[in-house]
């Protein structure tokens, strides 16, 4: 009977195995960091708790959305960088890549502004131990909402939104790559899971209206759905600022756990991460063995036209 249900179907192409990760155990370093008007401050800041992140024992380093520059859109343009042009272009991300290669870590470098000609994004760079950029992610959903009462904003009067999913082979393993507002598509995670991810990271700011609510519960729902690790980083919360970050960065493991967290304050969250319970949980719930391709399919797009 389950033969009929074609589970192979269910995701279009065939979802890829799970690679077999560089390392099996390994500390995630969460730096959830105070930002301020001052660039230069936030980008010596940001350096100072990625090294005290990796004098603690982290080979993996992922910071806040947004933590060269207040979350603006009066904002966005003043504190963009050029990443392709890099050095003086981007000095956030110089910094990124001297300080990886230096301490021989992973750095999922959150989010800057990224200016484009006459575009902007909102885009988080991937570092790799030998201080290279591996993978850029430019958000792809775009945070416009209308809460009356509560809150409005509108990133699409200043940003242009990503054209492609982010995976990336890392010398900690497969990881996905979204941007805040990125965690509500349950299709992106769906996609990432598919490629063979074993770990999805979210730099965010949720704000104080839906922080509460979401924010951890997207990150449970994220990681239970497909049965791999979620890791979130946000600015800590300045009640002063004219957006107010929820805070409360942490790691969730495949059975939807609460591994690791903290509150608003600013932190440096150091935690296991251990693969091998991947295939433990999945063997648990044979959910990939379940599904009703019969009845139901994901495409990803990207893929399937790269064939």
């Amino acid at each position: 009977m389950a033969s009929s249900f074609k589970p192979e179907q269910a995701r279009l192409p065939s979802p890829l195995p799970l690679p077999s990760p560089p390392l099996t155990k390994f500390n995630i370093g969460l730096c959830q960091l105070s930002v301020t008007t001052d660039k230069t401050r936030n980008i010596s800041h940001a350096k100072n708790a990625i090294e005290e992140a990796a004098s603690k024992g982290a080979k993996l380093i992922l910071l806040p959305e947004i933590w060269n520059s207040p979350y603006s859109n009066d904002s966005f343009p003043v504190y963009a960088e050029d990443i392709d042009a890099g050095c003086d272009a981007s000095p956030s991300t110089s910094m990124l890549s001297e300080v990886s290669k230096r301490l021989r870590i992973t750095i999922i470098g959150g989010s800057i502004p990224e200016r484009v000609g006459d575009r902007l994004y909102n885009t988080c760079c991937v570092f790799g131990s030998n201080g290279e950029l591996r993978a850029k992610h430019r958000k792809i959903h775009l945070f416009d909402i209308d809460i009356p009462g509560k809150i409005t904003f509108m990133e699409s009067k200043t940003l242009t939104a990503g054209e492609a999913p982010t995976i990336v082979d890392t010398d900690v393993g497969r990881i996905g790559i979204g941007i805040c507002y990125d965690i509500r598509f349950q299709e992106l995670a769906m996609v990432y899971a598919a490629r063979g991810a074993h770990l999805l990271c979210y730099p965010g700011a949720f704000y104080m209206t839906t922080g509460p609510l979401h924010w951890e519960l997207l990150q449970r729902a994220r990681a239970t759905d497909n049965q791999l690790y979620v890791a979130t980083c946000s600015p800590a919360r300045d009640s002063g600022a004219g957006y107010t970050a929820w805070g409360h960065s942490t790691l969730v493991g495949p059975f939807g756990e609460v591994l690791a967290t903290t509150e608003h304050e600013e932190a440096i969250i150091i935690a296991e991460i251990d693969y091998s319970i991947l295939e433990q949980r999945r063997t648990n719930l044979p959910l990939n063995k379940q599904r009703r391709g019969d009845l139901y399919q994901l495409v990803d797009i990207q893929r399937l036209n790269s064939k």
